[in-house]
């Protein structure tokens, strides 16, 4: 092979081609290199050798041209001549068909025709008949012609698979060398300047060298020159550079190329840096400009956070406290006044807030005067037990509630609509009895009119004089309606008389307080009532905004089981929608539906309509204002607000206590305790009962009451109460079969109740069971000490005469001498001459012996008395 020049023209330089043996064929082949370099090199080609048989001449050079053509004669299948059309078609394509042998490249150019290329069919003697292909054959050979496409195909895909891989290969290895060679060049690169940096370092040493040394010439000469006597002039010596005074932030292929990870200052650093040396030279301080902020500052707040929040470190901030005295650390916490001060002492302006905040607004802004409208009056039905409120409100709302009540008295307080002819009035029916004073007050500050129902035959009672304070405390006109007028001893004139003893003046005694006389039994004057209660109502101008959100009172709330927390609720101001967020206390919710008071659900409900709310989360406390607010966040906002606050007031314990505190605390110490769990139906019911048994509380026993809600008795309320050892009552709800078998399994009593009477008795006779008995003493005489016996083997004996009263023997006596008090015990011996006697009268004279005692003398006085123990009830 040899590099050639081929100009295409069929000219060959001499001495191109290669020597070879003879009768081989030469061609040329063009390489082709990267980089645009090609080479056009010279192959030879060799013939096979072809091997005859011992003794054969060798082949003529003729013969050797037919022996391509003759080759597939040799076949063990020869092709028939007068095989098929498709056979024949199919024959080229059959591995069964022999390869031709190589030939050369002339003899290639000049394929020989088919008639040649057939195999010459040889006779000896007769002719022969060439057979047909049998089936098994025919089939064998298409198998054959199948196989060989599929192999073709497959050959096909390896070699496309091969060569995608290839490229792949080289694509890579033509990657990892320019990566290689780019490698290479920077490493070049880098000893470079390496190399050119070390020569311009020595180029600089050599250079200040030449310097110092030329200057050192200099000196000499001019010193030399100098006239004798002249002052010697110091030279300046050269200020030598200080490395680090240079600016390191510039970029050199040393300084890229070194990878030791050492950071260069920027070139702002740089800046910042030569400006306060400037400033330092002209003799200023670098001082930073005081700006005012405006800090909000918490109840609570960090001195870490304070110090953030003005911007100044907190370092400053403890050097201030420790010059006022305080030792303090970064996270303590310090109050409001005290980070107030310490921001303005740092000339910042203060923002107080307070958790209380998330509060504002909450209630809205009053009503402009054109946005009110008028609204129907909301009555308040008080009075003292048993003297008909229910009963009146059943009349004029033709019910009958008081037939469901437990005992016939009102232990809830409901509220109803009432619909006249002159428009809706709103009534609230409130208990009369003694331990339903909170409902009272809710039920007088949710009104705007209180009737107060006094029965003609009983007359002013005492909640009759509460009615009267609550209506009084809360501002409201008052309408006297005196009820029972159908009985025979009806005396409304006492009624009148009585009012007058509680400062009411009605009108028939030329007063201001109207007064109707009724009969909710027969219906009497019932018409006349709700006249007087729409006069006033008229008086008052009642007006509320009903297009704004709403806001309320609640009036009651309960646990239903059925229907989850239900809240009945009072609206004041506004529409109550369903689907508005409401929040009542800690409770909030998304009101999911609103019935009335018969029992029909609606949609909305207005001013001075009542409603009960379904959707709470929790049953909330009665008396809570209900307000709706705009989204979910701020509902929970507040509430958490509201029931943090309540943990806190719980838990927190007094700030001082005053040496009265303490005594009593201690006195309480020793109390005897009624532990008690209460579950109601509704939530003034239990707060009923609790104010109750607070009352029958004394200095020597007294109700605890472990905990109170609304619902059913939980199995977790008899695990409660078995932690605290605590009597679980149940006010018209019972428990389920769970709480009752872990009742009884406990021991811990569950008692029911529905009228409030008779659990208020049960506790306290419950409680009496824990009072100490009282010891009342009895005297029974007197007797003098006439002489003092002594007795062998008995001891001293008084000789006595009685006179006062008796003595008798085993009771208690006392020896009094000189009217003190010197011995307190018990009589042990008591005769009379020499017999055991148990009484002994006055006048008579007998013989006394002290238990335990000897030192009797003449004329001391023995007291004999009897003690006995009297149990004592709340």
């Amino acid at each position: 092979m040899s590099d050639t020049n081929d100009n295409g023209n069929g000219n060959e330089r001499p001495g191109g081609r290669t020597l070879g043996l003879r009768g081989g064929g030469q061609s040329r082949v063009r390489q082709n290199f990267s980089h645009g370099r090609s080479k056009t090199v010279v192959v030879e080609t060799k013939r096979k050798r072809i091997i005859g048989a011992p003794g054969a001449k060798p082949a003529s050079p003729a013969a050797k041209k037919e022996a391509p053509a003759k080759a597939p004669a040799a076949a063990p299948a020869p092709k028939p001549a007068a095989a098929t059309a498709d056979a024949a078609g199919a024959a080229p394509a059959s591995p069964a068909a022999p390869k031709a042998a190589p030939a050369s490249a002339p003899a290639a150019a000049a394929p020989e025709p088919a008639e040649a290329r057939r195999p010459a069919i040889k006779t000896v003697g007769a002719p022969k008949v060439l057979r047909t292909l049998t089936a098994e054959e025919a089939e064998a050979r298409e198998r054959a012609l199948v196989e060989a496409r599929q192999r073709d195909i497959e050959d096909k895909k390896r070699a496309e698979i091969e060569a995608v891989e290839r490229a792949e290969r080289e694509a890579r290895e033509a990657a990892e060398r320019v990566e290689k060679e780019a490698e290479e060049a920077r490493r070049a690169a880098k000893r470079a300047a390496e190399a050119e940096a070390k020569q311009a370092a020595e180029q600089l040493k050599a250079s200040k060298a030449a310097a110092a040394a030329e200057t050192e010439t200099e000196a000499g000469r001019s010193k030399s020159r100098r006239p004798a006597g002249g002052a010697d002039k110091p030279a300046t010596a050269p200020k030598p550079r200080n490395d680090s005074d240079r600016r390191r932030g510039k970029l050199t292929i040393s300084n890229a190329l070194n990878d030791d990870g050492e950071r260069a200052r920027s070139l702002a650093a740089f800046r910042r840096r030569q400006e306060r040396q400037k400033k330092q030279a002209m003799g200023g301080s670098v001082t930073k400009e005081k700006v005012a902020r405006e800090v909000t500052i918490p109840e609570v707040i960090t001195i870490q956070e304070l110090a953030n929040r003005m911007s100044e470190r907190a370092v400053d901030v403890i050097k201030f406290l420790m010059k006022q005295g305080e030792m303090h650390t970064i996270n303590d916490i310090i109050d409001t006044d005290t980070a107030q001060l310490i921001a303005e002492d740092f000339g910042h302006t203060v923002k107080r807030v307070s958790e209380s905040d998330v509060e504002e607004g909450l209630m809205g802004d009053d009503d402009p005067a054109d946005s009110l409208k008028p609204r129907a009056p909301i009555v308040t039905v008080m009075g003292h037990v048993d003297h008909g409120k229910t009963s009146l409100l059943d009349a004029l709302r033709n019910a009958s509630v008081v037939s469901g009540e437990a005992g016939g008295i009102t232990q809830h307080i409901g509220a109803y609509q009432v619909d006249t002819d002159n428009g809706l009035v709103t009534f609230i029916d409130t208990p009369g009895h003694a331990a339903f004073t909170a409902m009272r007050a809710r039920g007088a500050k949710a009104t705007d009119i209180v009737v107060l129902v006094v029965a003609a035959d009983d007359g002013v009672m005492p909640q009759t004089i509460e009615a009267i304070s609550h209506a009084r405390e809360a501002g409201v006109p008052l309408i006297v309606a005196i009820n029972k007028m159908d009985k025979e001893d009806a005396d409304p004139n006492r009624v009148r008389t009585d009012l007058l003893n509680h400062e009411v003046i009605v009108e028939s005694m030329s007063g201001e307080v109207l007064e109707v006389e009724i009969s909710a039994l027969k219906g009497t004057n019932l018409d006349k009532l709700l006249e007087a209660i729409l006069l006033q109502a008229e008086l008052l101008n009642l007006q509320a905004n009903p297009d704004r959100a709403a806001d309320g009172i609640v009036v009651e709330a309960q646990l239903d089981k059925g229907r989850g927390p239900v809240a009945t609720v009072l609206v004041h101001r506004g529409t109550l929608h369903v689907g508005d967020i409401v929040v009542a206390g800690s409770a909030w919710g998304k009101v999911r539906a609103l019935i009335n008071d018969k029992g029909d659900s609606i949609s909305e409900a207005g001013p001075s309509v009542p409603v009960e709310v379904l959707g709470m989360n929790s049953a909330p406390e009665a008396g809570d204002q209900i307000v709706v607010v705009e989204h979910e966040g701020r509902a929970r906002e507040i509430t958490e607000y509201r029931a943090r606050k309540m943990r806190d007031n719980r838990g927190a314990p007094s700030a001082r206590s005053s040496l009265e505190q303490m005594m009593s605390q201690l006195k309480e110490s020793g109390k005897q305790e009624f532990p008690i769990l209460i579950k109601a139906d509704v939530q003034g019911s239990a707060e009923a009962i609790v104010q109750a048994l607070d009352k029958l509380g004394t200095e020597e026993v007294a109700a605890r009451v472990v905990h109170y809600a609304v619902g059913g008795i939980s199995e977790s309320d008899v695990q409660l109460a078995q932690a605290s050892n605590a009597v679980v009552v149940g006010f018209n709800v019972r428990a389920n079969k769970q709480a009752r078998d872990s009742a009884e399994a406990n021991g811990i009593e569950i008692r029911y109740y529905n009228i409030i009477y008779d659990l208020v008795d049960d506790v306290k006779a419950a409680m009496s069971g824990l009072l100490s008995p009282d010891l009342r003493e009895t005297f029974l005489g007197n007797a003098e000490i006439l002489e003092v016996f002594n007795i062998t083997k008995v001891g001293k004996v008084a000789g006595c005469r009685v006179v006062e009263g008796n003595v008798q023997r085993g009771a208690k006596v006392r020896l009094v001498r000189d009217n003190v008090v010197v011995h307190e015990g018990t009589l042990s011996t008591l005769k009379r001459f020499k017999d055991e006697v148990k009484e002994v009268q006055v006048g008579q004279e007998c013989g006394m012996a002290f238990e335990n005692y000897q030192d009797m003398r003449p004329g001391d006085v023995i007291e004999c008395f009897t003690v006995e123990s009297v149990q004592r009830s709340l």
